[in-house]
């Protein structure tokens, strides 16, 4: 019989996060009631990273209690929504159910599922069947019977994985809204992904064991998308989230105090640290409660009705998309901004992902966007310096032939689409992209964030806007106006016959009506093409060629 150490568990557990966090989307696209708390998935996969790096940054062979906290710790304070706080209390009790040097046997873990569901219940004044509690529920009754058959702790884990699955099957013969719906459970289902994860790891498995034992995800039925107006709670607009840090608080008069504002009501954790759950149209009352009662911190408030019509008009796109043929080659770009996505989309790029100055996707990042292109080789367009390398790896590391196209800024990328050959090698479109963007010339207009100097050494202020030249400051003004007027002529822009505009998501349409006006009275001879690129932080982005 293998023996699970601790350590065998901190690993179990970053996997199980890794799970979740690969099929967060599966999870969320079962959400489709109107007060989802943000996504379930989203948040019990947020719930896990923060698990993660919680005992990530433990020193090497730290106690068993010290493990606990950590666990316990990151779990309440990286928890998003009614999911998340419930996933941090099953992981609460877990810990507490558990031995002091978290080994694993058949009776430690029927032990641990125990307290899980004692805990769990506790946090929640009006458990409903049919829910992420009721697969907990059940996958703890197979962690007993496990027990009482005398099954090694191999054996126990592979029963639990597979109850924990054909206990989300079951949801909707509990709860009626499933059923009307067609759906499993979304919080449920997160739970077993996180088990079989976790359990996948203990035992060596590749991948899922869902897939080897009963649990079909085709085999759900299939989502049906409209509008629910009578899920319990749908009265409630406001889902609020936030953590308190309070000597003197009474967790269950702050229950029976959160009754009285809404539903979906949780107030986990202990003096000094809790975490506050509840769905309310009185967001401010709430606030003031607890205010009185100590400090409040890491807010969030989400407005439920438009998260549903969001997500609602996201699903329908989803299912009335018909499944993209597989192509011969595919394009992968970064940008900010919807507007830029939009445009780089229209001219042939298959996946965007976001990113851009400040906000650099990692190698990840792009490897995944890659293999959504959903073809045999794919391009990269990096669209910023800082992001050459990540491309670089991500091209040397995937599973198919990929290719650089290194441009360093959007407009770059607009003028490289324009060279694209999608019946076209890879290595020629390489370089007949590279040709098609080589004499565009960048400019971006943004505010100093501290004093500093110009590429001629002039002083900056905090506050003054700048204007840069592919990667060097060469005016600084006032205004974003004269500062692009100012770098136009750095650039040498009467030699131009294009000049490509994109506002900035602060950037008004009036503001930006005037500001081509003045480039076309004072250059007659250029062609100023200017679009919403919605981007942060750069109120214009200009390309001239």
């Amino acid at each position: 019989m293998t023996e699970f150490t601790g350590n065998d568990v901190l690993n179990a557990i970053a996997a199980a996060s890794k799970s979740l966090s690969e099929r967060k989307e599966e999870v969320n696209r079962l959400n489709v009631f109107p007060v989802p708390d943000g996504d379930t998935g989203t948040n019990m996969s947020l719930t896990l990273e923060s698990v993660v790096k919680n005992i990530s940054s433990l020193p090497m062979g730290a106690s068993g209690a010290a493990v606990r906290k950590a666990i316990t710790t990151g779990a309440l304070m990286g928890a998003r929504g009614n999911s998340g706080v419930i996933t941090s209390q099953i992981l609460r009790g877990l810990c507490e159910g558990s031995t002091d040097e978290l080994v694993l046997t058949t009776e430690s873990v029927d032990i641990a599922f125990t307290r899980a569901v004692e805990v769990s219940f506790q946090a929640v004044r009006k458990p409903v069947e049919g829910t992420i509690l009721t697969v907990l529920k059940d996958t703890a009754t197979a962690a007993k019977h496990a027990h009482k058959k005398k099954l090694d702790v191999e054996a126990a884990l592979e029963e639990i994985v597979k109850e924990a699955y054909a206990s989300v099957q079951r949801t909707p013969d509990l709860l009626p809204v499933l059923k009307e719906n067609n759906v499993v459970d979304a919080g449920g289902f997160g739970l077993a992904i996180l088990i079989d994860g976790f359990v996948a790891s203990l035992l060596g498995k590749e991948g899922s064991l869902g897939g080897e034992l009963v649990f079909d995800p085709k085999a759900a039925p299939k989502v049906e998308i409209e509008h629910i107006n009578d899920w319990e709670g749908s009265e409630y607009r406001y889902c609020n989230e936030f953590l308190v840090h309070s000597e003197t608080l009474d967790r269950e008069e702050a229950l029976d105090f959160l009754s009285t504002m809404g539903d979906c009501e949780l107030c986990v954790g202990s003096n000094p640290r809790f975490k506050v759950h509840v769905h309310s149209n009185t967001p401010n009352k709430v606030l003031e409660y607890f205010l009185e009662r100590g400090q409040i911190f890491e807010v969030f408030i989400h407005n439920m009705d438009l998260q549903s019509i969001e997500r609602n008009d996201k699903l329908v796109a989803e299912q009335d998309a018909a499944p993209a043929e597989r192509k011969p080659l595919g394009v992968v770009a970064v940008a900010a901004g919807e507007g830029n996505a939009k445009i780089l989309e229209s001219l042939g790029v298959d996946v965007v992902v976001s990113g851009g100055q400040t906000m650099n996707p990692s190698t990840a990042d792009l490897l995944d966007a890659a293999k959504r292109a959903n073809a045999d080789a794919v391009l990269f367009l990096p669209n910023n310096s800082n992001i050459i390398m990540a491309a670089n790896t991500a091209s040397e590391l995937a599973e198919f032939p990929c290719g650089v196209v290194p441009t360093k800024s959007v407009p770059q990328a607009f003028s490289a689409m324009f060279g694209f050959d999608p019946e076209g090698s890879l290595e020629d479109n390489v370089e007949e992209m590279i040709d098609a963007f080589a004499e565009v010339k960048t400019g971006e207009v943004t505010t100093a964030i501290k004093d500093s100097h110009d590429a001629k050494g002039n002083p900056i202020a905090e506050g003054d806007v700048i204007g840069i030249a592919d990667g060097s400051i060469d005016a600084v003004g006032s205004t974003i106006e004269d500062v692009v007027m100012d770098l136009l002529v750095e650039m040498e822009a009467e030699d131009a016959d294009t000049c490509t505009l994109l506002a900035g998501e602060d950037y008004s349409d009036e503001a930006l009506e005037a500001l081509v006006e003045r480039i076309e009275s004072e250059y007659e001879d250029i062609e100023v093409d200017a679009h919403r690129g919605e981007q942060p932080l750069y109120p214009i982005v200009f390309s001239v060629e």
